[in-house]
């Protein structure tokens, strides 16, 4: 995947119309909050034989996921158990985001750019309502988001297609006319499915994963030269 590449598929989304951002690890680098919460509460319940959970595990099985899914595959025979743990788990989260969150580097930098040129914008993630309320809030972009579209709001969640669609009909703006930020496999393989370009963020997640379910472009994050260069591209295309 070549930067020329990149610019060709982002340009042809011009007139763009919208931006679409998940939440964790996309706006705020949220994953080691949730991975230290789910290997302290698991180790507590002698999962594994109390030994802890790897990142590697928690990266492949949990990141990105729906609390649900996560539920029935940590505990496959008794999924209320796994839901209440779920919940157990997101309390903690909040706590620790409360006190230690902070916003994937340069992205005050893309919401100027995004406010610049008057595009819509949703926030789409699988968390739970009151986990996305507070990191939006927290990041201080509750103003920023036209529309916030869960997981919990949808029949299917991310890796399905359904959330970003949902996303694309509340905002009324095409798939043709917009792209995505994600960084978890889940995200950008539901963004890729509803038809859109996936600027996809090495975060947390590595980036041979992340390629496996084709984004348009892999970022370190906001501040990375080769997201400002497609977008240059995309405003001269604006232009013509």
């Amino acid at each position: 995947m070549t930067v020329s590449d990149t610019k060709i598929s982002l340009s042809k989304l011009a007139p763009l119309e919208a931006v679409l951002f998940d939440v964790d690890g996309t706006l705020c680098d949220s994953d080691p909050l949730h991975y230290y919460a789910f290997r302290e509460m698991l180790q507590e319940i002698n999962f594994n034989d109390g030994v802890p959970i790897t990142e590697e595990f928690f990266v492949k099985n949990i990141a990105g996921k729906h609390n649900e899914d996560i539920a029935l595959l940590l505990f496959p025979d008794d999924l209320q158990r796994g839901l209440k743990f779920m919940d157990d788990k997101e309390t903690m989260f909040r706590r620790l985001a409360s006190e230690q969150l902070k916003p994937v580097n340069g992205i005050y930098k893309l919401k100027k750019w995004v406010e610049d040129h008057g595009l819509k914008r949703a926030a789409v993630t699988n968390a739970p309502r009151a986990n996305a309320e507070l990191m939006i809030s927290l990041l201080g972009l509750s103003d920023f988001f036209d529309a916030v579209i869960l997981g919990d709001d949808c029949e299917h969640a991310k890796p399905h297609p359904e959330p970003y669609l949902k996303a694309l009909e509340v905002l009324n703006v095409s798939k043709d006319h917009t792209f995505v930020c994600e960084d978890s496999v889940s995200g950008i393989k539901a963004g890729v499915a509803a038809g859109m370009p996936v600027v996809g963020l090495t975060t947390r997640n590595p980036e041979h994963l992340l390629v496996e379910a084709k984004p348009t472009l892999i970022i370190k994050d906001y501040e990375d030269p080769k997201l400002w260069t497609a977008l240059e591209e995309l405003d001269k295309q604006e232009l013509l």
